[in-house]
Order: C-alpha cells, then sequence, then structure tokens
C-alpha cells in the first residue's frame, strides 16, 4: 500500500521508500526554492520566511532529505546513537521522525583526522536523525545563501569549484598590468570560532532549530562537552553557515575601493574566496598592510574570528605563492599556474603507503586501490600546466611499483618481474597491470591509470551572478553541464552515447545525472535472460533509481517506463 501525500507533506505512516514519487518529490522543491529567490529579489523577506517554512514542513523536501544522507559518502558512518538508516523500511521511517515539534539534536560524534602540518583536525559527526534535519533546513538556506552570496566566492557551493577560484586568479594576474601583490589570508580555526550570537542574529533560518544546532554540545572518549562557539566540521549545513558569516567582505572591498574592481584601474583590489581560504590582490605591498588587512580584520572580528597569523603573508607574484594545492606565480612576467609542490609531495606519499600495506595483495588488487586516487589527483590539476608534473609522479609510482614487485619476488631476474607486472601499452613499454575476478569469476586484465594520459583542458570559470536556483539560468547551467559530463567521459565513447541519448535526464526521477549523483548502466533485458551489452540494451539511471528499478520490478524502456503486470 502506497502513501497519500498532499502539498502540505502530509503521509501516511504505511508509507513505502520506493513507492514514493521521486519526479514529483523533485519538482515540488524545485519550485519552492525558484519562488525563494525570486521573493529574495524582490526584497520581499516576509515571503521568504513563509516559503522556507512550507519547504522544511513538506514530505517532499523531507523525502530528498532522507535521500540526500543514505546515499553521501558519510550513509555508513553512524553517530553517537550507532544507527544508520540502510534499510528501505528505516528510511521510510524517517521521513516521518523528520519532525520539528519536540526535536532536540543529539550530541556529536568527535573523531580527529591528520592535518598536512602534523596536528590534528576535529571531526564532529552527527546521528543520522540529525543530519535529516540538518539537509531539509538547507534545502531553504541553500537558495538564500546562492542569491545573496559573494560573486567570487566558490568554495562550498553548487556548481562551483576550486576549479573556477583558480581560473579567476588566472583571469586577475595574467596581464603585464595586473596587480602584483597578494595577500594569502586564512582563517584561524573558522569553524570552531564563529560566534553563536552572530549566527542566530543573521542566518535566515528558523531560530530555535539553528540554536539547538549551535548548542548540541559533543561527546569525546565518552565525556560530554558543550560548544560555545563555531559551528561543527562534518555537518552537512556547516559549510553553508560558513559561506554566509564570509559573505559581504567583497562588497565592503568593493565600497572601499570603488574604483578599482575594473582590472585596469589604480588598486587591483580583488578578492577570490574558498570558503575559509582567500586571496587579495593589490598593486602595492602598502594598500594590503595599511588598508586591506585592518578591514578584514574589523570584519571577521564582529564574527568571532580572527586570521591566523602563520599562514596569512604578504607576496609578490614573482615569487608565487599556493592556493588550493595550485602554485600561481610569473616567470619573468609570464604567469604558469602548476600543482603544488605540498600537493605533489602528499599525492606522493598517499600512493607510496598504499603500496607499503598492500604487500600482499594481489597485483589486480592494488591496481583497484590506486587507480581512483591517480585519476581524481589528475583530474583536479588538469586545467593547470601539470603535463611534466603527470609525467614525473608516473615515474615515481613506477619506481614504487618496481620495489613491490621484487620485494614479492626476490629470487626471481629482473626481467621475469618485468614480464610478469608489466605490459607494453601503446607507446608506453612499461605499463602496470594485473587480473581481477568479475561477477560470474571469469578474470579479466585491469592496468595501471597512468597521470600523464589525462589531457590538459582549459576551464571555463563560471559567471560570478550565476544561481542554480534561478530558473533564468536554467539554460547556462545545463551547457556546461554536457561540457562537464563530455570532459569527464572522455575516451568512454559509449558512456556519452548515452548520456547524450537521455540528454542527461535519468528516466525514472527525470533528474539530472551529473558526476555528483552518479549512475548505473541498467540493463533493458537482462543478461542472464540473453541481453547484451550493446547501446540498445543500455540505459544511464541513478543509483538510488536503479535500485527501484530492481526492487519493483519497473521495466525501462529509454525515456518511458512502464511497471510489470
Amino acid at each position: 500500500m502506497t502513501a497519500v501525500t498532499t502539498h502540505a507533506g502530509a503521509v501516511s505512516h504505511d508509507m513505502k521508500w520506493h513507492s514514493i514519487d521521486w519526479w514529483k518529490a523533485h519538482q515540488i522543491v524545485n519550485r519552492l526554492q525558484a519562488r525563494i529567490v525570486k521573493a529574495i529579489q524582490a526584497n520581499r523577506w516576509g515571503k521568504v520566511k513563509t516559503l522556507q517554512r512550507l519547504l522544511t514542513h513538506s514530505f517532499s523536501g523531507k523525502a530528498l532529505s532522507v535521500k540526500r544522507v543514505t546515499e553521501n559518502q558519510g550513509k555508513n558512518t553512524p553517530g553517537v546513537d550507532q544507527q544508520i538508516w540502510n534499510t528501505p523500511e528505516k528510511k521510510a521511517a524517517a521521513i516521518y521522525a523528520l519532525r520539528q515539534y519536540g526535536y532536540k539534536p543529539s550530541p556529536l560524534r568527535r573523531v580527529y583526522i591528520p592535518k598536512s602540518n602534523d596536528k590534528m583536525r576535529p571531526l564532529s559527526i552527527p546521528v543520522m536523525k540529525d543530519r535529516g534535519m540538518q539537509a531539509l533546513y538547507l534545502l531553504a538556506l541553500d537558495p538564500i545563501a546562492e542569491t545573496n552570496g559573494d560573486k567570487n566566492s566558490y568554495g562550498f557551493r553548487k556548481e562551483r569549484s576550486a576549479a573556477d577560484a583558480i581560473a579567476e586568479c588566472f583571469l586577475l594576474f595574467r596581464q603585464k598590468t595586473s596587480a602584483q601583490w597578494v595577500l594569502e589570508g586564512d582563517i584561524k580555526s573558522c569553524f570552531d570560532e564563529i560566534s553563536h550570537s552572530w549566527l542566530e542574529n543573521n542566518i535566515p533560518m528558523d531560530k530555535s532549530i539553528l540554536k539547538k544546532w549551535l548548542k548540541a554540545g559533543f561527546i569525546d572518549k565518552h565525556s560530554f562537552y558543550p560548544t560555545e562557539a563555531g559551528t561543527p566540521q562534518g555537518g552537512i549545513a556547516s559549510p553553508t553557515l560558513a559561506n554566509l558569516a564570509l559573505n559581504g567582505l567583497e562588497d565592503i572591498l568593493k565600497k572601499r575601493f570603488s574604483n578599482t574592481f575594473r582590472r585596469n584601474l589604480q588598486n587591483k583590489v580583488h578578492l577570490v574566496r574558498y570558503c575559509d581560504d582567500f586571496i587579495i590582490t593589490a598593486v602595492s605591498k602598502q594598500i594590503l598592510e595599511q588598508e586591506v588587512k585592518p578591514l578584514v580584520e574589523e570584519f571577521l572580528h564582529h564574527r568571532g574570528l580572527r586570521l591566523s597569523q602563520e599562514k596569512t603573508k604578504i607576496t609578490h607574484i614573482e615569487r608565487g605563492f599556493d592556493f588550493l594545492g595550485q602554485n600561481v606565480r610569473k616567470y619573468n612576467g609570464k604567469l604558469l599556474i602548476k600543482p603544488s609542490a605540498k600537493s605533489i609531495k602528499m599525492f606522493l606519499e598517499k600512493i607510496r603507503g598504499v603500496i607499503k600495506i598492500n604487500k600482499p595483495a594481489t597485483a589486480g588488487q592494488l591496481v583497484l586501490k590506486l587507480n581512483p586516487i591517480i585519476k581524481g589527483w589528475a583530474n583536479y590539476h588538469c586545467h593547470v600546466v601539470s603535463k611534466k608534473i603527470f609525467n614525473r609522479v608516473d615515474c615515481a609510482i613506477f619506481k614504487s611499483l618496481w620495489q613491490w614487485a621484487r620485494r614479492r619476488h626476490p629470487k626471481k631476474s629482473l626481467h621475469w618481474i618485468g614480464r610478469k607486472y608489466f605490459h607494453p601499452s601503446n607507446e608506453n613499454k612499461w605499463v602496470f597491470f594485473g587480473q581481477i575476478a568479475d561477477k560470474e569469476g571469469d578474470f579479466y586484465e585491469i592496468k595501471l591509470f597512468k597521470a600523464s594520459s589525462t589531457p590538459i583542458c582549459r576551464h571555463v570559470k563560471i559567471k560570478g551572478e550565476a544561481n542554480p536556483y534561478d530558473p533564468a539560468w536554467e539554460s547556462y547551467f545545463e551547457k556546461r553541464l554536457g561540457i562537464k559530463m563530455v570532459n569527464r567521459l572522455k575516451g568512454k565513447r559509449k558512456l556519452i552515447h548515452l548520456w547524450k541519448e537521455q540528454k542527461g535526464i535519468c528516466p525514472i526521477c527525470n533528474q539530472k545525472i551529473t558526476v555528483i549523483s552518479g549512475w548505473h548502466c541498467h540493463h533493458l533485458i537482462q543478461r542472464v535472460y540473453g541481453g547484451s551489452n550493446n547501446i540498445d540494451n543500455l540505459v544511464l539511471l541513478h543509483p538510488n533509481c536503479h535500485n527501484l528499478v530492481h526492487s519493483q520490478k519497473i521495466s525501462v524502456v529509454k525515456l518511458r517506463l512502464t511497471k510489470d503486470v
């Protein structure tokens, strides 16, 4: 028996997870978010508040919130109650459990992860119910953050990335007449020190819910600790809260240096921010020291924040600076952006650590572990001057794998080891490979991914005023998504063909298939019944929609679907 839902969000208790109409749920939430944007643009904040309440109390909003927290990377990481929502029954019950009346968040579970400076970064993990509530209120808060956000803020924002921030750096420094000095800013313990009173007075959401999140406290080594400041790292809403707290710095600089936001004018003061990491440019060191830095410190002081003295410094572009894993520097007047030495070192240390840990693993198992790491790092740096560095890291990885192979066979000749673990491929005579078994038990060959095989392609920066929640920008984001997916699927002609054939739409929920959402290849006729791997027998679905198809026995016909009788 399926649930009966209304626009206001009522839901019967016998509702089943796979009976939810996801297309309708997305449609309702997207329409409410678009109305919030329009209300903000018209400066009708009373209507914004009404629409936010309607969204946070709707069944569609609650269903999509549960869907999000049960599909992201932390879906199997429990909070202090050790509970996870890993079955359709638990997910369906969770929708009904997301109620505002009587809601009280649980303390967060504190864990620590190592930082690059050998210190430990605290992470606070909420229980699943609190994650669901944060995801629910984020649906109503994020359109405000996007509409009022700084144009050159790129961190933890929909459709924006570090590549956009680096592309803006290129635009700021590429000319001979560009700014020559940079303030490298880093906010000390940004997430841990944001003023609670400032957040409660300035964040446009339900104040009682926000206060409960901020004062939930955390449990570390079986002891409870109250929280008097900060928003916990690890919470779904925390990055958006931090962005909202830091929004406005660009406008303050613009007003103070009102004639400088065209690149060819006198002071050339510009801001590029990625959450709590930022740079500010100027034509002289004196402007940054005497005017810009005090202005930034005053802005942060009102929010309970301060600059990190050890990480904040003023640098000339000829000496270069590191930003988001890239090194930005001019060499005799020519701007080159490359992967930073620190990023290369950390990447190779991670690769060597994986190889060292997997001494007893087979070559195929080792390749399966290394390939995602190498691909991810190469894709991150493929928009800058990286070709020589890619070749260099490939050489370092080869040396580590050669040592791994020699350690396994100390009595074998070098020629024997080379023939066993390395095969020629195209122009490269030494490609590490192994064998792994598929689901049917048949073995097939898998090769190590080469960073140097990643093509270098210039990233097109997003327009500063682009808003993914504003219907006026829909066609703009559709074009960007098409380019992004084709670039990501290069070399996979079958997937590109399917994605274009479906116009990037999942036929089950009618939503976009993106790199973030992921996808599964579904066989229209199952292989056990004689179905082939040809394009005519394949369709791309979201992972959750793929599970829905199999659990509900839905027959998919490209962009149309019917249910078996």
